[in-house]
Formats: structure tokens, sequence, C-alpha cells
């Protein structure tokens, strides 16, 4: 009995995994795909994908908490080791964009859902982390700022959302977003410019 119901266990997690992964790439293609279009692409009927996600909302909900989850690996990986505060910076928005830019239709899609609000509250982890290094960044004179660590982590979180935004707007493409978010984030944090373009192109070569 035991082996029948890990059985079924792990077929229903499969089951899950798959329309989440097919459910991103439907929703990526035409942010405006429906359940019954998702359950079709996924191979399975309607009645499974309602029994993982009771709502379209749900669904979507489970995409950016994954999404955030990509996104606070990202940020980890990118400052591991890194003592100097901008290089740190500038390495956490490149690394982050990488995945950002994977969700980026995602994050548009989710903010007509999961609202911002409810984005702003899962990014709380990373951007309490961002804090403390823009902190020891102001606290060095790396970083100048009127602004506190905590309201300047928000300014650059609006940042890296608008340069997401432009890019879905046609406004810039993918593949100079990384490096213009990059700089853009050092230099609001009082980087000079020259030195903030100079440090993020030798990163991103």
């Amino acid at each position: 009995m035991t082996s029948m119901t890990t059985g079924t266990s792990h077929r229903a997690e499969a089951n899950r995994r798959r329309i989440l992964d097919v459910a991103l790439a439907e929703l990526l293609r035409d942010p405006d795909a429906s359940m019954d279009q998702i359950a079709r692409a996924a191979g399975v009927v309607r009645r499974t994908v309602y029994g993982h996600f009771p709502s379209r909302d749900a669904l979507i909900s489970t995409l950016v908490d994954e999404a955030v989850q990509a996104l606070s690996e990202a940020d980890a990986a990118g400052r591991e080791g890194v003592d100097d505060p901008a290089e740190a910076v500038a390495r956490s928005v490149l690394a982050v964009w990488e995945i950002a830019d994977r969700y980026r239709l995602l994050i548009a899609l989710a903010q007509r859902t999961v609202t911002m609000q409810g984005i702003r509250e899962r990014l709380a982890p990373v951007r309490e982390v961002s804090v403390g290094l823009l902190q020891r960044g102001l606290d060095e004179n790396v970083f100048v700022s009127p602004l506190p660590a905590p309201a300047l982590a928000y300014v650059h979180e609006q940042m890296l959302f608008a340069v997401m935004e432009a890019v879905n707007d046609g406004l810039l493409t993918a593949h100079e977003a990384g490096r213009c978010a990059a700089v853009s984030v050092l230099t609001a944090a009082g980087v000079p410019a020259s030195r903030a373009t100079a440090l993020v192109a030798k990163l991103n070569s």
C-alpha cells in the first residue's frame, strides 16, 4: 500500500511540475492563456490542472513564488565572496537580470493578479540583504546617497522593475538591459558613471 501511495504521490508531483513548466511557457507566449489552454499544452485534462491550482491566479502566484526563489538564489550567488560593495551590487544585478529576463513578462502579468504589493512582500528577504550591503557601502563611502539604505534598496528594486517594463515595451533590448540596469543601479547609489560603466563592462565581458 505504501509503495502505491508513494507512486501516486510521485505522479502527482510530476504532473504539478509539468503543469507549472508548461504554464510558464504558455503565459510567456500568450499572457491571456486560459487554464484550458494550459491543460491542453500540458497534455492533461482541465480537472487535473484545477486539482493542483484552484484558480488561474493561484497558478500565477505559484509561478511568481518560484521566480522570486530563483531571483533570491541568483542574488546570493552573484554576491558570494565579493568584498567590494560596488562590485557586489553590480554582480548581483547582472546575475539577477539573467533570471529576471526569463520571468519579466510573468512579473508584468502578475502585477494584474498578485499585485505589486504582493510581489514586494515576496522580495522582502532579498531586499533585507540588499539593505545590509548598501549600508556597508554607505559606511565605507563607496556609495553616496541622500537616501538611507532601506529607501535606496526600494529605489533599486523599482529601477529593476522599470527596466523590465522598458524591455517589455520595446524601449530597450533584453541583450543590453542587464548592463544598463547594473550601471543605473550603481549610479543611483552615487558611484561615478565612469567607474560604474567600467566596472560593469569588466564584469560583463
